[in-house]
């Protein structure tokens, strides 16, 4: 599945892996449209890994990011990893501002790290 708004993409098959490609500023409405669609993933496989694509990233607007710490209390231990793939440096500083709301291992990649993120988000977790 693949479905596209004008700042979110969000791509989905059969697996427990989640890819929202994010571009611009997160507004409520992207949360409206894909929280749903991830919380239906979460029912049908318990705990998911989400893939965070940043492409000209430029964060959320108020109500996105107070919509975003709803979502994450709500599924504090509903995610496995969260992979962050991105080309800024604060696009890293945010993986790491990330970890105290959610159980999830959270790795950041540049984007010139595309495989090896692909290989850690797929991997079984004793692989690691």
């Amino acid at each position: 599945m693949s479905v596209q708004m004008s700042d979110v993409e969000l791509v989905s098959d059969r697996s427990n892996i989640v890819r929202l490609k994010i571009s611009g500023r997160l507004t409520i409405e992207d949360y409206e449209f894909f929280v749903p669609q991830i919380e239906q993933k979460i029912q049908e496989h318990g705990r998911i890994r989400i893939v965070f694509e940043m492409i000209d990233f430029r964060g959320w607007s108020l109500a996105a990011l107070w919509h975003d710490a709803k979502f994450d209390w709500k599924h504090f231990r509903d995610i496995d990893r969260i992979a962050m793939i991105g080309d800024r440096l604060w696009e890293h500083g945010m993986a790491l501002f990330c970890r105290p709301f959610t159980v999830a291992e959270i790795r950041y990649f540049d984007n010139s790290e595309a495989a090896e993120m692909e290989d850690w988000i797929a991997a079984a977790d004793d692989d690691l």
